[in-house]
């Protein structure tokens, strides 16, 4: 079996978003970027849904990069959106596929009332104005309504829309409840993946409900927490290290990439893992595709 060397500097990038949700780069463009910009071990991980697998993954196994299947699952956890990182599973296990359909489900009507909630504030058109950037319908989210506010002129920027509308307590903001904690990881354990927390500092949780989530998360047979991502701190970095060690868990890296305009961390781009953590790829090498 090929081993990646050396591991706690090893160029991983394990969190990035494609056309197939709410990313601008195609998989193909994206494996592209990877490869381009020194990524050694790359995985394609699209909100709720696993049809960009097999493109991300033959476009990698062209360019000779190797390659992690992944997914992003949306959850609910202490009335707070989280997320759960799946990776090294099969695409096409009925489990997984069938829990993503359910959890994409009631992206559609939500879209409806927050184009509603936006119309009453004078913004019109919006639902047709995000469906624009949608590649998928079904896949429909607030990134797509934000784009469309830059684009007719409402904001400048996507981090305007996010000040202004579409959060709680603002136009156009409709929660969503989405998969159970225990669904979504269990969906990524049967499919034979990892689970890892996405990005836990972006959470409005208490340290008292952060350690439930960590909690219940290690009880459901999550393994890892992404430690270096785009939107931690170097701070934030140090602290969720400690959290893993704390937990013994793995820890990830990603960039959560969606867009060359929009995001703030390239692919491969980030600092790398310290200290005495356990890269999630040790513990997935054997689930790698190899070029």
């Amino acid at each position: 079996m090929k081993t990646l060397t050396p591991t706690g500097i090893l160029n991983a990038d394990l969190h990035c978003h494609s056309v197939v949700s709410d990313g601008t780069l195609t998989p193909e463009q994206l494996a592209q970027r990877a490869k381009t910009n020194g990524v050694e071990l790359w995985a394609l991980t699209d909100h709720d849904e696993v049809g960009g697998q097999h493109r991300a993954m033959a476009a990698a196994s062209a360019l000779g990069l190797p390659y992690l299947t992944g997914v992003e699952v949306s959850v609910t956890f202490a009335s707070v959106t989280v997320h759960i990182v799946g990776l090294g599973f099969d695409p096409d296990h009925p489990a997984l596929v069938q829990g993503l359909a359910q959890t994409r489900g009631g992206r559609d009507q939500r879209a409806q009332e927050m184009a509603d909630q936006l119309a009453a504030v004078g913004i019109k058109g919006a639902y047709d104005g995000a469906l624009k950037y949608v590649g998928n319908p079904e896949l429909i989210s607030r990134t797509h309504f934000a784009r469309f506010l830059v684009e007719t002129g409402v904001c400048q920027d996507t981090n305007e829309v996010f000040r202004r509308f579409l959060t709680e307590n603002k136009p156009g903001f409709v929660p969503h409840r989405w998969a159970k904690l225990g669904d979504a990881v269990r969906w990524i354990r049967e499919a034979g993946g990892m689970a890892i927390i996405a990005h836990p500092a972006r959470y409005d949780h208490s340290p008292t409900a952060e350690y439930a989530l960590f909690t219940e998360f290690i009880a459901h047979g999550g393994q890892g927490v992404e430690v270096v991502t785009g939107s931690h701190s170097a701070a934030e970095a140090i602290q969720y290290a400690d959290m893993a060690l704390e937990f013994g868990l793995a820890a990830s890296r990603g960039s959560d990439f969606h867009s060359p305009e929009e995001s703030h961390t390239d692919l491969g781009a980030l600092p790398h893992l310290q200290g005495k953590l356990t890269p999630v790829w040790e513990l997935l090498a054997d689930r790698i595709h190899w070029h």
